[in-house]
């Protein structure tokens, strides 16, 4: 029965979906926590669950796609901003059915996870949805904060505009200095960065893993949260525990 993904692209999956092979690590988990007997395939990026042993099909941006369509999935499941329309498009050519996400925000991420399980997968929604639906909707903001939020350095990368990980952090009351850039992920020198007027610098472990001993120096005497990057990044089962635990250290953050 054709369905239509976030991207509003048709998908011809079948009544009942028997294959599933993900190719964003966020997806993997939440299918794999969702009816792991459905996942047949997974990116090499793909850690959680732990444990999870399932064949690979190299990465996000890179995958192997006469792998993905040897596996014979009935729907491979992928996301507008993490893979690439070439990729997403030869897999179609090729007859197999994909059902693309686009998420930007926690109720986007809600919503489209909600479509994705049901009319992709055809699963009920699971019982760590609806949890997630709940704690976002009890979310109360934190103490008011102005922030950089560095993803990647050499270069120095940022969080801009129209990003998940923004909306997360506004939701806990931290206002993204760069949220009004034209580009999403921006390119900023250290200087600038340093000059932007932020008492707050959060450096999340992925996609560059920022530690102690890597990221918080180039801020000296701003307060520097380090926080677990599959929460601030991640849409999935991570819905769940990402306020409390992203709450808890960004009351935690001082400088370094």
């Amino acid at each position: 029965m054709a369905v239509h993904d976030d991207t509003g692209a048709p998908a011809d999956v079948p009544d009942r979906v028997r294959r599933v092979v993900s190719i964003v690590p966020s997806l993997t988990e939440a299918v794999a926590e969702t009816a792991p007997e459905l996942l047949a395939g997974a990116t090499d990026w793909c850690t959680r669950p732990e444990g999870l042993d399932v064949p690979r099909v190299r990465g996000t941006k890179n995958p192997d796609l006469e792998k993905i369509i040897g596996l014979r999935p009935d729907v491979v499941v992928g996301n507008a901003e993490e893979n690439r329309p070439a990729d997403v498009a030869a897999l179609r050519a090729a007859g197999v059915p994909v059902w693309m996400t686009r998420i930007r925000t926690v109720e986007e991420a809600l919503a489209s996870l909600r479509r994705m399980l049901a009319e992709a997968c055809r699963v009920p929604e699971p019982g760590w949805l609806r949890e997630a639906s709940r704690v976002w909707a009890d979310v109360a903001p934190g103490e008011p904060r102005t922030a950089v939020i560095p993803i990647w350095r050499r270069p120095w990368m940022v969080v801009g505009r129209d990003t998940f990980a923004g909306d997360v952090l506004s939701r806990l009351g931290v206002s993204n200095v760069y949220a009004g850039h034209p580009e999403r992920y921006p390119k900023i020198p250290l200087d600038e960065l340093n000059a932007a007027g932020a008492d707050l610098v959060v450096l999340p472990d992925e996609p560059y893993r920022f530690t102690e001993d890597d990221g918080p120096e180039s801020f000296p005497g701003i307060d520097a949260a380090l926080v677990s990057g599959r929460l601030l990044t991640w849409y999935g089962p991570s819905l769940t525990e990402a306020p409390a635990a992203l709450a808890e250290g960004l009351a935690a953050a001082r400088p370094r």
